[in-house]
């Protein structure tokens, strides 16, 4: 079975993907004139200045379960995973992918924005299954992008999540995986049976404490060894172009590991974002894509920053050459994953550093799957727009929580290639669509930059933009 799933999620993860998303970033932030740079102010203004009503939450809501799904285990493990196999050049890469990626997270939001519908209880659902359908008039499409969201976030990545929970619980304190597996069935179910509201409460709570908790611990580990910090970067940089002799080995696959999990950490392109960005109240589109593509940076170029530089800077990390042995052994015995970071941080605080992060990823980890399972749900509410099966919500939240169990119980590498088949899968379904309908993004962002220039309070007026199918908005306008 490891030797199949291991061929699929080769055949998923070929270099023509890292290609197709790298190029799609490239591509979108050239056709949005970097929007991501020259936007930064109003992305923060944004966030400041949101409004919920009955139908959706708020734009900041919205951001906090949206950075529930994109920070997760793959900020600590991740991190952790790709300097394993890729070298320090493999953070470069992630980089990258997040500064092309806050492109594509502002195209595919502000899509799912625009298409966004209401659900029988009067709730704003929306994602790449809607945007397929209503703007490529696709609906075959749209129906295997929802099958394969259900699939990938219901069954194949909570179980990724939950391994990791598991694996810094019993390292920090020996707490049995199936004990943890308990403890989380047990949590998700209250969670996940109490609707769009709690998680949206849930991931505003919680998300914004532990990011912001878990970056001040990097930056105390920065300070205690400051005069590294120039090291880090040369290391990183030097390794991520074959500049650095040692890691000259493993330079494609440090560009590989980056961009693998780069994407894996910070989903952009991977459809996943659309799905919280479609439930908030705007006036506009494209605020919404504004705040998503902001979303991308709190993930990698902070959190997974954060990770980088404390695993660096202490030297506590080991780099497997890909004809066997190492590169480099810091920790003999230690697998790739949160175990570099817990020695990171238990190195500048003795007796709770291992603690620390072990915290940080159930926290991280957890918030994830609850907004794994919203997606899930989302493009299962897609799926019942026509005809009503409850029958199919019950099954969902039944099997993530057997996934979640099941992952909890599994191998590290089992669980890692089932979450990157359902990342892959995604990806590949995405990217081709927003490729294909980029442009009602592309003129809502010309539109609200044309009002807010203009001083005016920005409004979408879709048939005014020769925008189709955006029924909601039409219905809004008129009244």
């Amino acid at each position: 079975m490891d030797a199949i799933i291991g061929a699929i999620n080769n055949l998923v993860w070929s270099r023509a993907l890292i290609a197709l998303c790298l190029g799609a970033g490239l591509y979108f932030s050239i056709r949005t004139r970097f929007m991501q740079v020259r936007g930064l102010g109003e992305m923060l203004r944004l966030m400041a200045h949101s409004e919920k009503s009955a139908s959706g939450v708020s734009a900041f809501q919205a951001l906090a379960m949206s950075l529930s799904g994109r920070v997760g285990i793959g900020n600590i493990a991740g991190v952790a995973t790709a300097i394993a196999y890729g070298g320090p050049g493999a953070v470069f890469w992630m980089w990258m992918v997040a500064f092309l990626g806050a492109s594509t997270a502002y195209v595919e939001s502000t899509l799912a924005q625009i298409y966004k519908e209401r659900d029988e209880q009067g709730q704003y659902r929306g994602g790449p299954a809607y945007y397929i359908e209503k703007a490529m008039n696709q609906k075959w499409y749209a129906w295997t992008f929802a099958i394969a969201t259900v699939i990938a976030t219901g069954l194949l990545l909570p179980g990724v999540q939950a391994n990791g929970i598991a694996a810094s619980l019993n390292t920090a304190w020996g707490v049995a995986p199936a004990v943890t597996a308990g403890g989380l069935v047990v949590a998700l179910a209250v969670i996940i049976y109490g609707g769009v509201r709690r998680i949206a409460r849930f991931a505003e709570l919680v998300v914004p404490f532990m990011a912001g908790a878990y970056i001040l611990v990097a930056f105390a580990i920065m300070f205690s060894n400051v005069s590294k910090v120039p090291e880090v970067f040369g290391l990183i940089i030097g390794s991520a172009f074959g500049a650095n002799a040692a890691f000259g080995a493993v330079l494609g696959l440090a560009i590989e590991w980056g961009v693998k999990r780069g994407i894996y950490s910070n989903e952009a392109g991977q459809g996943t974002g659309p799905h919280p960005a479609a439930a908030a109240e705007v006036a506009h589109p494209a605020q919404q894509g504004y705040v998503q593509a902001f979303s991308i940076y709190v993930d990698t170029l902070m959190v997974c920053s954060a990770t980088a530089f404390m695993i660096l800077s202490t030297g506590l990390y080991n780099v497997i050459h890909p004809a066997g042995g190492m590169i480099t052994e810091a920790l003999p015995g230690v697998s790739p994953g949160p175990g570099y970071a817990q020695a990171a941080v238990e190195s500048i605080m003795p007796g709770y550093g291992a603690g620390f992060v072990a915290i940080a990823i159930l926290f991280f980890a957890f918030t994830t799957i609850v907004a794994y399972y919203y997606m899930a749900e989302t493009n299962i509410a897609y799926i019942n727009r026509k005809v009503h099966r409850p029958w199919m919500t019950q099954v969902l939240r039944v099997g993530l929580l057997l996934a979640v169990g099941y992952g909890t119980v599994r191998s590290a590498e089992t669980a890692w290639a089932l979450g990157d088949i359902g990342v892959g899968l995604m990806a590949w379904l995405n990217v081709i669509a927003i490729l294909i309908l980029q442009k009602p993004a592309l003129i809502a962002l010309k539109d609200y930059e044309a009002q807010k220039k203009a001083g005016q309070s920005p409004v979408f007026d879709p048939d005014a933009l020769g925008i189709a199918n955006a029924t909601l908005w039409r219905d809004k306008l008129r009244g």
